[in-house]
């Protein structure tokens, strides 16, 4: 290599570098200008620097794989109705089709063109779970995608800096919370324009007129590190399964998983059939959450875009609930869609099994909550509200470390502080502390759920959206590892309620939530005695406990 292609590639490694404090710069923005808490708070959200074909070149690290990952293969569809050619300065296009967007009505996803003295250089998209779309609202009754919300196609919501008024009227009308509504599009809409004007200050700085020498180079090398990654990888076939709670009976979800010499391939043959509720996966959320799984696993190191999850591969059949048709309620795919990382886990556990975790709580618990007249009628006490609370349960252990408490994983949103909550809703927050015992027993422990009692101002009538799994079936250790406690939903008197639907908490009764805890890694016997009493010491495991779990005196 000569001395001007060594500079080169420096120089390109500064523009990637670059171009990833781009797109993250975007992604804030988003967060500090979002009315909604499910973005501000919980940071619900992705966002990404595209080339003019639709390949993703660079993702903020901030954000969901389910987001980003779909998102990916969102703005190919974008440009199949707009094309380049066609954008000008000051166009937004937007959707929330969730076959086109990242999985359901309450995703907004946002495209915008990005110019340097008046020629189109590269795409900018996000995507924000905003609080509510109308409809049924965020749960699983609905019997098909109608019943589920406001359903955006792909449209201009600004037509070269004019803001669409048809459609903005329609989104003011079609949903409980109007103003975070708008606010958040026209959030989404400023995030964008803010990494296009900071990526045309990148290409004239290098002096740059069009992204595709860096594409190619981002590419090629993206490409090439995560082949070297599978080549390391023993060959063969790795299967595994794991069971939902589903909604009208339980789900199996089972992978086969091959590993060649330059590529990763999962079969999802078995797996339960489509459900009549709104648990169904559309088979980009699908796609995002495997390859997020895999990725973790065999290349985390690799920067997130269009190549670097190339060799991954999945074969979903049709009928299956990972491969949900339109028009297949999916409100809530995230319910089974977050535990595929696991599931790709159990898979690599055979082959790597020092390099994966065991099973967490996966799937968030965040619970939407209503009340006023929509759920009261005339005999309200409270104004009417309607707000999501994102909460997760704890991660599963680590080859050499415990697992995170109260932690979000896959998707790695923050838990909303409960403040935040009751600062714009008439809720109030009782209990939201660890959960003594939840962590399943290992060398290395589970991370501990939590446990969350919510009631109104007044004690008034209040509804929820019930979208809780892991409460059948508990999150399984590895390796000798115990499991994590399951979860448990109902009220402070001890009677339980439905895992999924929509709910009345009685006027007097607070609803009160037991969030899993991660699976154990190993045997417990061989766990640091010090690590033992640290956490009895702490409240989070009870002297029995030690002494049955971990031998201790």
């Amino acid at each position: 290599m000569t001395t001007f292609d060594a500079l080169t590639k420096i120089q390109q490694q500064i523009q990637w570098n670059r171009l990833i404090a781009v797109v993250e710069e975007q992604a804030q923005i988003m967060i500090r200008t979002a009315f909604s808490t499910t973005v501000r708070e919980a940071g619900d959200l992705s966002a990404g620097v595209f080339d003019l074909q639709g390949r993703m070149l660079a993702q903020a690290v901030t954000g969901t794989p389910g987001h980003v990952n779909s998102m990916m293969e969102s703005v190919g569809h974008f440009l199949a109705k707009f094309p380049a050619e066609t954008m000008k300065p000051g166009d937004h296009y937007i959707t929330n089709d969730p076959w086109l967007g990242t999985g359901h009505l309450h995703d907004l996803t946002v495209v915008t063109p990005a110019f340097q003295r008046g020629k189109i250089v590269g795409l900018f998209a996000n995507t924000a779970h905003v609080i509510d779309v109308g409809g049924l609202g965020m749960g699983p009754e609905g019997r098909s995608v109608f019943e589920e919300g406001l359903y955006i196609p792909i449209v201009k919501c600004f037509d070269q800096g004019q803001p669409n008024e048809t459609l903005f009227d329609f989104v003011r009308v079609g949903t409980r919370t109007p103003v975070e509504l708008e606010g958040d599009i026209y959030s989404l809409c400023a995030c964008n324009d803010a990494g296009a004007k900071r990526l045309v200050e990148m290409l004239d700085e290098f002096g740059m007129d069009s992204l595709d020498p860096l594409a190619a180079y981002i590419f090629d090398s993206s490409l090439k590190a995560t082949l070297e990654e599978i080549a390391k990888l023993p060959q063969g076939t790795y299967s595994s399964q794991i069971t939902s709670d589903g909604y009208e009976a339980p789900v199996t979800l089972k992978a086969a998983m091959t590993v060649k010499a330059d590529e990763i391939v999962v079969d999802y043959a078995g797996t339960s059939g489509l459900s009549g509720r709104g648990i169904n996966v559309p088979a980009a959320y699908c796609r995002a959450y495997s390859c997020f799984g895999i990725k973790v696993v065999v290349a985390p190191e690799i920067p997130n875009n269009w190549a670097s999850l190339a060799p991954f591969r999945m074969e979903i059949p049709e009928g299956c609930i990972l491969n949900a048709p339109r028009p297949y309620p999916v409100s809530v795919r995230h319910i089974v869609g977050q535990l595929l990382p696991d599931l790709m886990m159990g898979c690599l556990h055979h082959a790597v099994p020092d390099r994966v975790n065991a099973e967490g709580s996966s799937a968030l618990w965040n619970p939407p909550l209503r009340g006023g007249a929509q759920v009261s009628g005339a005999a309200a006490e409270l104004p009417d509200f309607e707000i999501i609370t994102f909460n997760s349960g704890g991660t599963g252990a680590r080859p050499t470390k415990d697992g995170l408490d109260g932690t979000a994983f896959p998707s790695g949103v923050r838990t909303m502080p409960v403040e935040a909550t009751e600062n714009v809703a008439p809720v109030i927050f009782w209990q939201n502390q660890l959960r003594e015992g939840s962590a399943g027993a290992g060398r290395t422990r589970g991370g501990f759920g939590k446990i969350m009692e919510i009631g109104t101002k007044g004690e008034a009538e209040f509804a929820v959206n019930a979208i809780f799994d892991r409460v059948a079936n508990a999150p399984k250790g590895r390796d000798g590892g115990g499991d994590g406690a399951a979860g448990w939903a109902g009220h402070t008197d001890g009677s339980t309620i439905r895992t999924k639907g929509f709910q009345v908490v009685p006027k007097g009764k607070r609803l009160l939530l037991k969030l899993p805890g991660g699976g154990g890694m190993g045997d417990p016997k061989q766990r640091d005695r010090a690590l033992v009493e640290r956490d009895v010491a702490d409240g989070l495991v009870s002297a029995a406990e030690a002494k049955t779990l971990y031998g201790a005196d």
